[in-house]
């Protein structure tokens, strides 16, 4: 590893070698040859004097790129696709006149720019179904374990561990929906010439129209595609990187949340990320178990959401038929928007396979609270033995505003049911009341929600996808 330069941390940290390979020159530059193979195949098909020899001599150097020759050229002729074509040339002195046959440079470069943009969709699809398989099993076992919800972060009517956990999976289930559509549509730019009307293929084509029509099909299934945009200028409509990327920020939004509630949960010692034997949490502080899977995530995710803006702004100002602003902010906003999500979806994938609940810290608090959210119920069961519903009402305020200062002024335990238990108005005695104590009872459907989601909506999407299951995530430092 060089020290002396700048590296990013997204490859040195964050992304998996999966992720990096599919962004890497070697799968750039070997999807631009198989594109001039199919090119070429496509034209000897359709008539053109192309023969299978030099066809052959294409495909035997489809993988041993010559690198330092298309450097070297590059530096005479500043332009990376003809450098490339020429380097092309070295190898296959037969078939060098017909390489990049009434191409433009968009051919190479937007065709591979829209395959390897799918392939780290399907990559991110894999990733996305197996953080969701993880949650689903964190939930099946914690479906009945009864914890204290939140509304506003004040103490609210209790919810399961379980039921809590559908509500991350429900908002990647979404996100795997619109990966999914914009996924399916993914289409190639085809070959379309300079600005997008085929003029040179009318040229070789002696104005055929009929053959020329072909051509985009067929290459399009040559590289395992359904089809071609039906129009574009020279390059395709830069709203698809807007679609792509706003795909990954869905993705992103959704493990901030997850991440976010993670660390509140661990702040509350309810549940905790992994945390290796190891792992230091603090230079200073030595005690602490600091959540920094879960910070990353966070960090990361901000970091996807924002880098969303760039290829919205670039496709609200690409100029006519084309312009060049584009390259650049493609070449970052891309492919590390792409790096950053794998990142997080390996963290994701971490944090839950390794997730820890501490039920008695969990009942703990909630008994603490329980007599606040248990007032409905006894003032129902102090109407049935005859008592105004009316009066109770405002007596059961008044008494939970006297013991939630006993807790917050005074630091002392919440005495709510002994102040009910001596008021003559409720006719109840402290151990009836305490019989009422059972968390159980104050979930309502939490437990059922669990197992009907995850019957009816989880479990069909993961046998959908069983093929994908099964992965695992190691993360760096």
């Amino acid at each position: 590893m060089s020290t002396d330069r700048y590296v990013s941390p997204l490859s040195e940290r964050y992304a998996s070698r999966e992720m990096q390979y599919i962004f890497s020159p070697d799968m750039k530059f070997r999807t631009w040859r198989k594109l001039w193979i199919a090119l070429a195949e496509t034209e000897k098909e359709l008539g053109l004097p192309i023969t299978q020899e030099q066809i052959d001599e294409l495909k035997e150097h489809a993988e041993d790129i010559n690198y330092e020759v298309a450097k070297e050229r590059e530096k005479q002729v500043r332009h990376d696709v003809m450098s490339h074509v020429y380097a092309y040339g070295v190898q296959c002195p037969k078939a060098k006149g017909i390489i990049h046959l009434g191409a433009t440079s968009c051919y190479v470069g937007d065709n591979t720019d829209i395959i390897v943009m799918t392939e780290a969709l399907k990559l991110v699809r894999k990733k996305l179904v197996n953080v969701i398989a993880e949650l689903a099993k964190f939930a099946k076992e914690h479906e009945a374990l009864p914890t204290l919800a939140f509304t506003h972060f004040q103490p609210a009517q209790p919810t399961t561990v379980g039921k809590r956990a559908t509500l991350w999976i429900q908002e990647f289930l979404l996100d795997l929906e619109d990966l999914e559509f914009v996924l399916s549509t993914m289409k190639l730019l085809g070959s379309k010439g300079t600005t997008g009307t085929q003029a040179s293929f009318l040229e070789l084509f002696d104005g055929d129209q009929e053959t020329i029509d072909k051509i985009d099909p067929m290459i399009a299934e040559k590289m395992g595609f359904k089809e071609c945009y039906p129009v574009s200028g020279q390059t395709y409509s830069r709203k698809v990187d807007t679609r792509v990327l706003n795909v990954l920020a869905g993705i992103a939004a959704s493990a901030h949340k997850f991440s976010n509630d993670i660390r509140l949960l661990q702040h509350l010692k309810e549940v905790e990320e992994p945390f290796e034997k190891s792992q230091i949490g603090s230079s200073a502080m030595a005690y602490k178990r600091n959540p920094m899977r879960s910070e990353r995530i966070a960090s990361l995710s901000r970091f996807v959401m924002v880098d969303a803006l760039n290829p919205a702004i670039t496709s609200a100002t690409q100029w006519f038929e084309r312009t060049l602003d584009d390259s650049a902010n493609k070449r970052l906003s891309v492919p590390e928007g792409f790096l950053a999500i794998d990142g997080i979806l390996d963290l994701c994938l971490n944090v839950v396979d390794g997730l820890v609940v501490y039920p008695k810290v969990i009942e703990k608090r909630l008994r603490s609270e329980l007599p606040f959210m248990a007032t409905e119920n006894i003032m129902m069961d102090a109407v049935k033995a005859g008592g105004d519903r009316q009066e109770l009402h405002e007596r059961i305020r008044e008494l939970s505003m006297e013991a939630g200062k006993n807790v917050k002024v005074e630091g002392k335990d919440n005495n709510l049911l002994e102040l009910i238990a001596a008021d003559p108005a409720f006719n109840m005695s402290l151990e009836d009341l305490q019989k009422t104590m059972d968390p159980a009872k104050y979930t309502g459907r939490a437990a059922v929600q669990v197992e009907n989601f995850l019957n009816k909506v989880v479990n069909p999407v993961l046998e959908a996808n069983k093929e994908l299951l099964g992965m695992t995530a190691e993360i760096n430092v």
